[in-house]
C-alpha cells in the first residue's frame, strides 16, 4: 500500500470495538496503526488477514503510562507519519461501590485509562495536526455519560467527562482546521459487557457498530450515538426527573465489581 494511502491511530485495538474499527478502516483503504497492551496479539491478528507488512504496524502501550502511549504516538510519527484519524478507543469498565476502600483504586484505574489516556493519545498529534491544519481525533465515549447508574459511577462519571473533553477539544481546535468527534456506542458486545447483569436493549455486534461509526468519523459530525434508537433512549434519560429516574433503578442489576 501506498505510503499516500490515508493513516488511522487506533487505542485498545486488540479486541471489541478497537479491532472491529481497525477491520473497518482497512476495508476503507487505511493504513493502520494500532495500540494495546497486547501487542503480540494484534501482531497476530494483521497477519491472519494476510495484510502486507507496510499497511500495518502495532505498538505495545497502556494509555495509563502517560510515557508510554505518548512515547507510542512518537514512534507513530516516525515510522508512518501524522495520522489522518486518530482513535482513543481504549476504555476500562468495572462495577465500584465507594463504600469499599480497594474500590477507590478501581476508580482511580478507570479515570487514568477513561480520562487521562484520552488525553495522552491525542497529544503526541495535536501540534503537527495544528501545523498542517487538518486531522480527526475521535473520543469513544458511552451512553453511560448520559446519566448515572448505580454501581457504574466510575464509568458513568468517566464517560461524562470523554463527552465533555471533546467538546472542550473542539472548541479549541477549531481554527485549525482539526475535526473531534465524540462517538456515543449504546451496548456493543465486547469483553467489556459480556458479565453485565441488567438488560443491554439493541445490543449491536463490534462490526455493525464500526460501521456506523466509521461512517460518522468520515462524515464529519461532532458527535453521534450509535445505534441511532439509544439516541433516543438518551434524549429520554434526559428529560427524566431525578425522582422517576430513582424509581426506574430501583433493583436494577448493578455491574461486577473487581473480582466478583
Amino acid at each position: 500500500m501506498s505510503a499516500a494511502a490515508p493513516l488511522v491511530f487506533i487505542t485498545g485495538a486488540s479486541s471489541g470495538i478497537g479491532q472491529a474499527l481497525a477491520a473497518r478502516f482497512a476495508h476503507a483503504g487505511y493504513r493502520l496503526a494500532l495500540v494495546a497492551r497486547r501487542a503480540h496479539e494484534i501482531e497476530a491478528w494483521c497477519r491472519a488477514q494476510g495484510w502486507p507488512p507496510e499497511r500495518w504496524a502495532v505498538y505495545a502501550a497502556d494509555v495509563r503510562d502517560v510515557a508510554g502511549i505518548t512515547a507510542a504516538g512518537r514512534d507513530c510519527l516516525q515510522r508512518q507519519g501524522l495520522p489522518d484519524v486518530v482513535v482513543a478507543n481504549a476504555g476500562i469498565s468495572v462495577g465500584v461501590d465507594t463504600a469499599e476502600y480497594e474500590d477507590l483504586e478501581v476508580i482511580r484505574a478507570t479515570f487514568e485509562t477513561n480520562n487521562l489516556g484520552m488525553a495522552a493519545t491525542f497529544q503526541p498529534f495535536l501540534k503537527p495536526m495544528r501545523e498542517r491544519r487538518a486531522g480527526t481525533l475521535v473520543g469513544v465515549a458511552s451512553v453511560a455519560a448520559i446519566r448515572g447508574l448505580p454501581g457504574h459511577g466510575a464509568y458513568c462519571a468517566s464517560k461524562a467527562g470523554v463527552v465533555s473533553y471533546c467538546e472542550s477539544l473542539r472548541g479549541e481546535c477549531r481554527a485549525f482546521g482539526i475535526r473531534v468527534v465524540t462517538l456515543v456506542p449504546g451496548y456493543v458486545a465486547t469483553p467489556l459487557t459480556a458479565g453485565n447483569r441488567y438488560g443491554m436493549p439493541f445490543l449491536m455486534t463490534p462490526e455493525a457498530f464500526a460501521e456506523r461509526a466509521v461512517a460518522a468519523i468520515r462524515a464529519g459530525v461532532s458527535y453521534r450515538v450509535i445505534p441511532w434508537q439509544m439516541g433516543l433512549v438518551a434524549k429520554l434519560l434526559r428529560l427524566l426527573p431525578n425522582a422517576v429516574l430513582d424509581r426506574v433503578l430501583v433493583g436494577r442489576g448493578r455491574k461486577k465489581r473487581q473480582g466478583e
